[in-house]
């Protein structure tokens, strides 16, 4: 092996070296697979001359054949190189050692995201189920929320939505996405049992500009967005703002009252200033809202057959509005300096979400059962505060070392009343009495704190170790009130006298990994990582045998994978793949006790989560785009033991809930220059979702399905006018359902028209 006196590596007689700034050799440019194989006047062949064949040729002519302007002198567009804050430093995506998948500003317009459902499938074994109320049901891996805490962390400007209800799952004005994949406890804590989604939003600059997109289709389909980002004080102080309107007419009909049932609309907004403090200083303030009516919040059917025979179509008594407020703030200081970055961030959460009358609870034209929430603004508002201080290496640091370092404390109030009213039909239902009410009053007080830190440390110049280890620590306290009212009282009877209870856990989430580059364009990982779903205690319901405040334990995954990240035919082609196995303890599953609507959770079982992922992007030539993201997961419990009808059931071997067994999504993209600046697209997209289950004795099964969406138009630097259609095969799929027997279907065939115009930065 000769080395050049630039310090740079040549490779002679097929020896692995490298080769001066990695510059062409002769006519052609330098082609590396696993730093074995060169190009060589426009044709691919070994140093020492010799025909390039790879697993008996198979890989180099599958190569050729997807990218052929790889060949001689026609190379095709490269991929871009994507930045992402996944290790919560500036990294590039192809150098970190996990499963990340990152979408950018542009495939966000691309792919029409407009909500975190919207993500199902864009990332490998991702999967988002709709019970229609607004809030969607994320599972990754098998690994799925089932409560109030997520399994599956959202971030949104790196802050953590503390549950379902507090996020807001409109996507307005996105910088990019960034999914997780795989237990992410070291770095992010508590309920990254599944991994985490990270939603950056466009941060203002020393640039003035603009956008405004209007939409409009079918079903009544409304959605204006527009915003602008300018310097308020020139280099020093810096504002931002966009706002969305989104509504819709009911995908459902409601024969009762022969109206839509659910009809939405909402209001999001997102408003940032920026000031620089100094040369090395910078302070944001960042608040967000979203204000959604919805006429209808559970479109749900009690007959599984009607669901399919008469689609979209629900037949209930009790009609409500849901009024649902979410408001997130955070300030945030960062420092760059020579020695280290340094940043701190508190931010401030709360949700207010009430029916503003009875909302109908048997899903029936029967004045049987309903639910009451609404007492006033003292509940059902849940507040949350958080502060996250952090220290990094600096990102400019030739050091072998890179490390992170930081400490996060939260506290969360949770004050919830509701009743469930038994109407004139209860009797029909076997309750025994009607005209009555049972009111359950609630208030959870959490608060906690973690240490947490992780390093990296180059060995070679090829192979580099990373370890991490956080230490979470969390205390709660839950104080419950029964009441029984019946009609004409107007005073309550205490049936459960005002009681409280605590509970405290711990937990370590330690991680290592293990990466190595084989080339400049290939690396291979082996990552081991631990995460936690935190504990708590069980509610008061109606059912003696579930009595309440009875803490459950915080749910473990310990995860085991390997993968290979890769670009080829000079960044025209990138493969990135993985294998993973995953233990869970202690899961945690839900018991939904009716017809109070409240969960009760049990430490029940053990889940062995086991498959694969790849994620294949290319560019064969110039204009033409294709995705290819695929996910295989084999979820089984190895032991799960409930309580169902007052004896115990033996589920071991059932499927997990919420888990697909295949996600797949193919995207096809093609640009032509007309005049000018002006192109025409074309695009589409074929997604299919494997077998998936929603109950525990897999009763409930949703067969593999397949949608279709399309995209056209035209476009050029700052307009765009678009046709879209979502699902136009108008498949008809369930996309929720609860164990008792209700069921929500997926999105009909939805299309439309977007004109998007953007103002650049001046």
């Amino acid at each position: 092996m000769k080395k050049y006196s630039d310090g740079k590596l040549a490779r002679t007689a097929g020896i692995a070296v490298r080769c001066a700034e990695r510059k062409g050799c002769a006519a052609g440019k330098p082609m590396w697979v696993g730093e074995r194989w060169v190009r060589h006047a426009g044709e691919l062949v070994r140093a020492d001359g010799k025909p390039m064949w790879v697993a008996g040729g198979i890989l180099s002519a599958f190569l050729l054949a997807i990218c052929p302007g790889a060949k001689g002198q026609e190379r095709a567009t490269r991929l871009d190189s994507v930045v992402v804050t996944a290790q919560k430093r500036e990294e590039l995506l192809q150098r970190i050692p996990f499963s990340v998948t990152a979408i950018t500003a542009r495939q966000v317009r691309e792919y029409r995201l407009w909500n975190n459902k919207d993500l199902t499938a864009v990332a490998p074994n991702l999967y988002a189920a709709d019970p229609g109320d607004g809030r969607d049901v994320v599972s990754v891996r098998g690994i799925t929320t089932t409560s109030y805490d997520p399994a599956v962390a959202i971030n949104i400007d790196g802050v953590n939505q503390f549950g379902l209800d507090t996020y807001i799952p409109s996507l307005l004005d996105v910088e990019r996405i960034e999914v997780l994949r795989g237990p992410q406890g070291t770095l992010y804590g508590r309920n990254a049992m599944g991994g985490v989604i990270n939603i950056i939003t466009r941060q203002p600059s020393a640039h003035s500009s603009a956008f405004a997109e209007v939409t409009a289709g079918n079903y009544g389909q409304q959605r204006y967005s527009a915003g602008f980002s300018a310097p308020l004080i020139r280099n020093r102080l810096f504002i931002g703002m966009a706002g969305l309107y989104d509504g819709r007419k009911g995908y459902y009909t409601n024969q009762f009252t022969n109206s839509d049932y659910d009809r939405q609309h909402a209001f999001t907004g997102n408003y940032y200033l920026k000031y620089l403090a100094g040369s090395r200083w910078v302070v944001d303030l960042n608040i967000k809202h979203r204000n959604n009516r919805n006429h209808g919040a559970f479109p749900l059917v009690a007959d599984a057959g009607m669901t399919f025979s008469q689609p979209f179509v629900l037949n209930q008594n009790a009609i409500a509005l849901m009024v649902d407020n979410t408001f997130n703030s955070s300030l945030s200081a960062r420092y760059s300096g020579r020695a280290f970055n340094f940043s701190a961030q508190t931010a401030y959460q709360s949700n207010n979400r009430y029916y503003t009358s009875p909302i109908d609870g048997d899903f029936s034209p029967l004045d049987a059962i309903s639910i009451v929430k609404n007492y006033g603004p003292a509940w059902s508002r849940i507040k949350a505060v958080t502060e996250d201080v952090r220290f990094t290496s600096p990102t400019t640091s030739s050091s072998r070392w890179k490390w992170t370092a930081g400490a996060y404390w939260f506290y969360q109030d949770d004050p919830n009343k509701q009743a469930t009213r038994y109407g004139n039909d209860a009797n029909l239902l076997g309750v025994g009495d009607s005209l009555f009410s049972t009111i359950s009053t609630t208030k959870y007080h959490k608060w906690g704190l973690a240490l947490y830190g992780q390093a990296s440390y180059a060995l070679t110049d090829r192979l580099n170790l990373t370890a991490g280890m956080r230490y979470d620590y969390e205390h709660q306290m839950e104080d419950v009130l029964g009441e029984y009212q019946h009609d004409p009282s107007p005073d309550p009877i205490v049936v459960r006298p005002d009681t409280a209870g605590t509970v405290a856990f711990h937990a370590f989430s330690p991680k290592l990994s293990l990466d190595y580059h084989v080339s400049k364009a290939a690396m291979i990982y082996l990552v081991y990582s631990r995460g936690f779903r935190t504990g708590g205690l069980t509610p008061l319901s109606s059912d003696p045998s579930q009595p309440p405040l009875v803490g459950f334990r915080p749910e473990y995954s310990s995860n085991y994978e390997a993968g290979i990240k890769s670009d080829w035919l000079n960044n025209a082609l990138r493969l990135n793949a993985d294998v993973f196995y995953t233990h869970i303890n202690d899961a945690q599953e839900p018991t939904l006790v009716l017809p109070d609507a409240i969960t009760i959770t049990k430490n029940a079982g053990r889940l062995n989560n086991w498959g694969g992922e790849a994620e294949l992007a290319a560019t064969p030539f110039r204009g033409m785009g294709i995705v290819y993201n695929f996910g295989y997961t084999h979820s089984r419990f190895a032991n799960l033991k409930l309580s169902q009808n007052g004896s115990a059931v033996d589920l071991a071997g059932k499927r997990q809930v919420f888990t697909p067994d295949i996600t797949s999504l193919l995207a096809i993209q093609y640009v032509h220059p007309i005049a000018g600046q002006w192109q025409a697209l074309v695009r589409g997209e074929w997604k299919t979702i494997g077998t998936t289950y929603f109950d525990l004795n897999n009763q409930i099964r949703q067969s593999p399905y397949s949608l279709f969406n399309v995209r056209c138009g035209v476009a050029d630097k700052e307009l765009e006018l678009m046709f879209w259609g979502r699902n136009i095969g108008n498949k008809k799929y369930l996309s929720y359902a609860y164990d008792f027997g209700a069921y929500h279907l997926g999105d009909p065939a939805t299309w439309g028209v977007s004109f998007f115009v953007k103002i650049p930065g001046r």
